[in-house]
């Protein structure tokens, strides 16, 4: 069963799959929508279970939140069938998005995200796809190359340094926990705005969050 971007079908037949299966299943139509409908890649991820990592190792630094490096990737344009092989022959793994392909992820803390989302969208401004992570984390979704451009676009919007607002930029080489999934043990992710055609496919440009972002961040308490 394959789905197009852009069939609003697609997205019925995947949401209804969801509700009707259990958390398992949900993570498959989850990586079957992720790939199919918004064209990004996934990846198998570790889990943890009370401070240990199903990836086995004893010295594991990121416990349940880091790709599994034995699991093949899951590409862009993936069916719901193949999304379901994939998670049966991994079972229980966590649903994980590469960053720096299609798109880039700006970091704050949850409280200002949600201020700042607010805020973005009664100014009309687009905003692309925004998770929470259980470890009091957001993650705004915008177009690729915003982490390595970070510092110089603060600078040449007169704000300081990314580490001074507790902004972190997640570019190529970094990975996202995708909701349902559980991540570090703590909880699943969620979504505070989820994916849509438009914003899934094509992000926003991360100067048209960064100021309000900043300004946020800046007057938000430490």
């Amino acid at each position: 069963m394959g789905f197009t971007i852009g069939s609003s079908r697609g997205i019925r037949d995947l949401r209804s799959g969801t509700r009707r299966r259990g958390r398992s299943s949900s993570e498959c139509t989850a990586v079957a929508e992720f790939t199919g409908l918004w064209g990004w890649d996934v990846v198998p991820g570790a889990r943890a279970a009370a401070g240990a990592c199903s990836c086995g190792r004893g010295d594991c630094r990121e416990p349940g939140a880091h790709p599994l490096a034995f699991a093949p990737e899951v590409p862009a344009g993936s069916t719901l069938g193949q999304a379901t092989e994939a998670w049966a022959r991994y079972p229980g793994a966590s649903v994980m998005l590469p960053a720096g392909r299609t798109f880039d992820v700006i970091e704050v803390a949850e409280p200002v995200g949600c201020r700042a989302l607010a805020r973005l969208e009664r100014m009309g401004l687009p905003v692309g796809p925004v998770a929470a992570t259980p470890q009091g984390r957001a993650h705004f979704f915008v177009a690729t190359g915003a982490a390595a451009e970070l510092p110089q676009l603060l600078y040449r919007m007169g704000w300081d340094a990314p580490s001074a607002l507790d902004l972190r930029g997640l570019g190529r080489g970094r990975y996202v926990t995708a909701p349902p999934s559980d991540r570090g043990g703590r909880g699943p992710v969620r979504w505070l705005r989820p994916p849509a055609l438009d914003s899934a496919t094509r992000p926003p440009e991360a100067r048209l969050l960064l100021g309000t972002l900043a300004y946020v961040a800046h007057r938000s308490p430490a």
